[in-house]
């Protein structure tokens, strides 16, 4: 692989960045300065380094967030404020994308890659991915509210896998579904003539918020994830 297109996939900067930086002799390829753009260099086999920065080439990557009320899910948008603003610099953005829907107001851990094939395997209703929400509720929620969520409501021409519903309080649960359908979480607890006032995802696959703060982002390894 080209030098300087091995710094642009390891999110080093872009094309014209990375050229500069090649310029300006900020780039050691196996020790020694490097000028040259086109040098070829083994992704997994050559020491690349910028400003003393081992670089490492990683094909797929993965980032766990502590999402915050007020973004979007969504790699671009023209009115809202995305997720991807959450991401610090030091996070390689190429290609990368959130993987499933947390609602504007939702918050918790949102997962994003680069790896088309897992992030499928992760929404897809069929694998039976859990997915686990802290919900706090309007009113008092019974037994009967209950029963009905784990055999499957009606959300509006679409009856819900039977969830997992763990009681908490009289006004906070914790839900389990295995499906990501939009607002899913909300509908549910309407059709039991009930109303979210909180929604906070703390599991996802294998993944948990674990110590986590707001905000925070964390790289993980495939093996973190299912």
């Amino acid at each position: 692989m080209r030098l300087d297109k091995f710094l642009v996939e390891c999110g080093v900067g872009s094309r014209s960045e990375v050229k500069k930086y090649i310029t300006n002799n900020e780039i050691y390829v196996d020790g020694v300065i490097c000028k040259d753009n086109s040098k070829n260099v083994d992704e997994k086999e050559t020491l690349v380094e910028y400003l003393g920065r081992k670089i490492i080439y990683k094909e797929f990557r993965y980032y766990k967030l502590y999402k915050v009320d007020g973004y979007i899910t969504a790699t671009e948008d023209k009115k809202e404020k995305t997720v991807m603003e959450l991401l610090p610099e030091w996070v390689n953005k190429k290609d990368l994308f959130p993987v499933g829907r947390l609602d504007k107001d939702t918050e918790g851990l949102l997962l994003f890659t680069n790896d088309g094939k897992l992030a499928h395997e992760l929404i897809s209703p069929k694998k039976h991915v859990d997915k686990i929400y802290r919900v706090i509720l309007r009113n008092e929620i019974g037994e009967g509210e209950i029963d009905r969520l784990e055999k499957g409501v009606d959300i509006g021409g679409y009856i819900t896998q039977p969830a997992k519903v763990e009681k908490v309080n009289e006004k906070e649960i914790l839900l389990n579904i295995k499906e990501g359908k939009f607002h899913q979480v909300k509908k549910m607890l309407k059709a039991v003539n009930n109303e979210v006032t909180y929604l906070k995802r703390e599991i996802f696959g294998k993944l948990t918020l674990e110590d986590m703060q707001p905000r925070e982002v964390r790289e993980i390894e495939k093996e973190d994830i299912l």
